[in-house]
């Protein structure tokens, strides 16, 4: 076979061939492009890791900002918490002292009402005493005909309104 006989006269050419181009390639892409392509990896790796590092700072900050803001919030928290119970303090020391003083003042008005009325009463009583008094001497005049002198009707009615 013919094919099979020109082997022989190309194959070291197409083994320099191979070479040659292999070394080209090799020369090229090996030495020249990959080089470039393994540098801009190492240099991406490279600020990723640096923008994760800066992302984790920030967040280790934030967390420590976080913290910062929650003890502040709890003291003013509990401030405020102070002052509310003092201002609820003063306001039932104010309170109590409104409701002693109007107590007080309800207590002097009960007080003269209840001499008002007293005074109203025992006048009343004597008005009641002097009409009965003179009820009982007319009675006695009208029905009986006797003359009955006020001092003796007034001490008559006295001792019936004390005897019930």
């Amino acid at each position: 076979m013919p094919q099979i006989e020109q082997l022989a006269t190309t194959y070291s050419s197409q083994v320099f061939w191979l070479l040659v181009f292999f070394g080209i390639v090799f020369f090229v892409i090996g030495r020249g492009m990959l080089p470039k392509v393994v540098s801009t990896m190492d240099g991406r790796d490279k600020q990723i890791a640096d923008d994760l590092a800066a992302a984790e700072a920030a967040r280790a900050a934030a967390d420590a900002e976080e913290e910062a803001w929650r003890v502040q919030a709890n003291k003013q928290r509990a401030e405020a918490q102070a002052v509310i119970a003092a201002a609820k303090a003063d306001a039932a020391k104010a309170t109590d002292a409104k409701l002693s003083a109007a107590s007080a003042r309800i207590d002097e008005t009960v007080a003269a009402a209840e001499a008002r009325i007293a005074a109203a009463r025992a006048a009343a009583l004597g008005e009641v005493e002097g009409v009965a008094a003179e009820a009982a001497q007319d009675i006695a005049s009208r029905i009986a005909g006797l003359s009955i002198p006020a001092a003796e009707a007034q001490a008559a009615v006295k001792g019936v309104l004390a005897n019930g």
